[in-house]
């Protein structure tokens, strides 16, 4: 069993090159950097194609 790399859903930098926050949504852990975080808060659409299912009406 190979275990998946972790890396920013927005930037795709790895746990190598940046801390990560993991996420969990739907069932899944994804993971995001402190830089892109804002994304996630501010502009939640842009992610929409990266965390299939989120509600993004009253965002951004």
């Amino acid at each position: 069993m190979t275990e998946e790399k972790k890396v920013c859903i927005q930037c795709e930098r790895s746990d190598e090159q940046t801390p990560l926050i993991p996420l969990a949504f739907n069932g899944e852990t994804k993971y995001i950097c402190s830089q892109c975080l804002p994304v996630l808060i501010h502009k939640t659409h842009l992610l929409a194609d990266k965390l299939p299912g989120i509600d993004i009406s009253t965002n951004g």
